[in-house]
């Protein structure tokens, strides 16, 4: 069984959702921070809101000040409760750069009942998930689009979410933080944190520890994330987590920049707080790459060569139940018969589901090959010439 990969796209369109502009009523990822951490976010970006994206600022503003309530609530019942919470399970990270199939690993792993995951309203309200995620399930699935703006991959408030926005909505610096303020470069030191102060480093893994304890109170089970950010921190998650599992999928470098630029320019059009204006978008993606696999590179010989597994895109998309029972394989995961089924009909569910296919020019691919040329082959693609082959 293969799932489809056939049509074209040379430039990005603008965000859209089953062929409409992203719906003007749908939150932003903001809206779930609480006041303190709001006023932050916006005081270190000294405020800079575009006039014609002022009312967004002034919504989640209110919203904040109600998240802090219910955030204080869930502190009062809960929080003591949670800090006592062991991790008893080895969570398993999926990790890749953006746009490589990591979303597609992680609803597919995760259609194993006995594995927990991050929900959307988990990442978008991490300090009040606890006690809202089954009033908002139920009453408020109408604010999301059923499908993600940059993909077209289905939406929802219970489907898999990256932690990364989690860990940005705790007050928690993040590259992230540019989605809100594309304008005002910053947060590329948190992608890989090897410059970052040690006391910050720590106070980020006490950030991650405490949202996988909430998690993990919540429903006792081994947690899969997924996280292109985590590629470049390797050695912090084993600081957290030594017996943790990774996956790491990679893509076709020509398919991955163009597909990068338009997620970026999507994320940017829908979810900042400034009009963007998309300048030096193209070299910040050459940058993140760059700096994400040397960190790669340089750190995955921590992990135990039987905790780690490294697939193909174009390999799963050809293959998906085989490149899934060989994760299960080499993980030491067990139960794949039984999850077999589930992975099964969700695949013939999204069988006709389309990806984009690039059409890149001779100077764009010339320009991927001196910047990217020396890691590109580390990555199993020794010909960055070479189309995806899916």
């Amino acid at each position: 069984m293969t799932l489809e990969t056939s049509d074209r796209a040379s430039k990005p369109p603008p965000a859209k959702v089953q062929g409409n502009r992203y719906p003007f009523w749908a939150p932003k990822f903001w809206h779930g921070m609480t006041f303190a951490v709001w006023m932050r976010f916006i005081a270190r970006n000294r405020f800079a809101v575009s006039p014609s994206r002022l009312h967004i600022a002034l919504a989640i503003t209110f919203v904040a000040a109600i998240n802090s309530a219910v955030s204080f609530v869930q502190w009062l019942f809960l929080e003591r409760r949670v800090a006592r919470t062991p991790i008893e399970h080895p969570p398993i990270f999926i990790i890749g750069h953006w746009r490589s199939g990591t979303t597609l690993l992680h609803e597919l792993l995760v259609l194993d009942e006995r594995f927990a995951f991050p929900t959307t309203f988990d990442c978008f309200a991490p300090s009040e998930s606890l006690i809202l995620a089954r009033f908002v399930n139920r009453w408020l699935r109408w604010l999301l689009p059923k499908r993600r703006p940059m993909d077209n991959m289905a939406a929802g408030w219970d489907r898999p979410q990256e932690d990364e926005f989690a860990l940005c909505n705790m007050g928690l610096p993040s590259p992230y933080t540019q989605i809100a303020f594309p304008n005002r470069p910053q947060g590329e030191e948190y992608l890989d944190m090897q410059s970052v102060p040690p006391e910050e480093q720590e106070r980020w893994k006490a950030g991650l520890q405490r949202f996988m304890q909430r998690l993990t109170w919540r429903s006792n089970k081994p947690i899969v994330l997924k996280s292109p950010p985590h590629t470049a921190r390797v050695r912090l998650l084993l600081e957290l987590f030594p017996a943790a599992r990774f996956i790491h999928i990679v893509r076709d470098p020509c398919v991955i920049f163009p597909s990068t630029v338009r997620l970026w320019k999507s994320l940017y059009d829908v979810e900042g707080l400034q009009k963007p204006r998309f300048e030096g978008l193209e070299d910040y993606v050459y940058r993140l790459f760059t700096r994400m696999y040397r960190a790669y590179i340089a750190q995955k010989d921590l992990i135990p060569p039987e905790n780690l597994y490294e697939v193909r895109y174009e390999q799963l998309v050809r293959d998906p139940l085989g490149e899934m029972q060989a994760i299960y394989n080499r993980l030491r995961l067990g139960g794949f018969e039984q999850a077999r089924p589930q992975i099964e009909a969700h695949l013939a569910k999204e069988k006709d589901y389309q990806t984009n296919r690039y059409e890149l020019p001779e100077a764009t691919r010339a320009e991927i090959t001196r910047r990217w040329g020396d890691l590109i082959g580390q990555l199993g693609y020794p010909n960055p010439e070479l189309a995806e082959q899916a």
